[in-house]
């Protein structure tokens, strides 16, 4: 399993009563979204039909039922993870060598947001069999003006699956379109 959480921090509210007069005082929630890309041995997208090689808040489930999103929080309210990607790693077809697992900012260029702005910030991934978190990573430190994270990777070595950690954060990715193209 794939978790993610986070909590908006509280923003200045500079201006105060005049902002708020003039209809500059409402911000947007910020909507984080764990997405997983499905790679070939190549390590590019085993399919350009974003139904095959996505998994993510608009295709909750691949085609072989081997990973299942369990939908889109837009808010982060809440304790525990937002939202969870579950993944049975025996039904992955053999076409897919490598899950690539990523969390962005839905248009976050447009609402002006970055992980800067969130708290208590985390993704994490379980092993469901025994209930241990293999890895966790706080997504709210050193990632000012950043809209996207390249978490990890599960992929098959040997016949086994290993996991890598990666961490790599990515600027532009305010649609979930800007990540997929980092594997085209």
């Amino acid at each position: 399993m794939v978790g993610l959480g986070w909590d908006e921090a509280q923003q200045s509210n500079g201006g105060g009563f005049l902002k708020e007069l003039f209809g500059g005082g409402q911000t947007q929630a910020i909507d984080c979204d764990a997405s997983a890309i499905l790679c070939g041995a190549n390590g590019k997208i085993v399919a350009n039909d974003i139904s095959q090689c996505c998994v993510y808040f608009g295709n909750l489930r691949h085609s072989s039922g081997a990973i299942v999103h369990q939908g889109d929080n837009l808010t982060g309210e809440g304790d525990g993870d937002d939202e969870q990607i579950m993944v049975n790693l025996s039904m992955v077809p053999t076409s897919i060598d490598k899950i690539v697992f990523v969390v962005n900012i839905y248009d976050a260029r447009a609402r002006n947001q970055h992980f800067g702005m969130i708290r208590n910030a985390f993704i994490r991934l379980v092993n469901m069999d025994n209930n241990t978190e293999i890895c966790r990573y706080n997504l709210s430190d050193n990632y000012n003006n950043m809209t996207g994270l390249v978490v990890g990777e599960i992929y098959r070595k040997n016949g086994e699956w290993k996991f890598n950690a990666i961490g790599q954060p990515v600027q532009e990715a305010s649609r979930f379109d800007s990540l997929i193209q980092l594997y085209r």
